[in-house]
């Protein structure tokens, strides 16, 4: 059994069922820090929608509050999240302009060390994820 996730009738991108339910989870998860709808929606049994421009803007809102962070585990637990989302916004054909946007500080959830204020995200880690997520991501 697998999860379908469509683009119109472009078919993006096909997970077991178990990855696909995680991912679809982890938007809902992450649609409060966003403040915007994950646009997707079910179709279907195990076959979702994805509406391309309400999704690309809810991932645009998630990488701009990744790269304004500097809490270590908050950027952790969205990478998984964001590389698997920045894949099918390409594959629909969409844009994240925050992806190449330079970002101020974030001054919610900081992240305090022995050290000082926790770094931000190294320049190019979410494009380096993207790719690696697309190579095992079957459509």
């Amino acid at each position: 059994m697998s999860q379908i996730f469509l683009v119109g009738d472009e078919d993006v991108w096909n997970p077991s069922n178990g990855v696909g339910l995680l991912f679809l989870r982890s938007a809902d998860a992450l649609a409060p820090i966003a403040g915007l709808p994950t646009g997707i929606s079910p179709t279907e049994p195990d076959e979702w929608a994805i509406d391309m421009p309400v999704f690309a803007a809810f991932v645009d809102a998630i990488v701009d509050r990744y790269q304004r962070s500097t809490h270590l585990v908050l950027r952790s637990l969205m990478e998984g999240f964001i590389a698997t989302a920045l894949v099918l916004v390409e594959r629909g054909g969409a844009q994240v302009p925050s992806l190449g946007a330079n970002p101020g500080h974030d001054t919610a959830d900081l992240s305090a060390t022995s050290r000082g204020l926790g770094a931000r995200a190294t320049a190019g880690r979410l494009a380096t994820l993207r790719d690696a997520h697309a190579r095992a991501m079957p459509t």
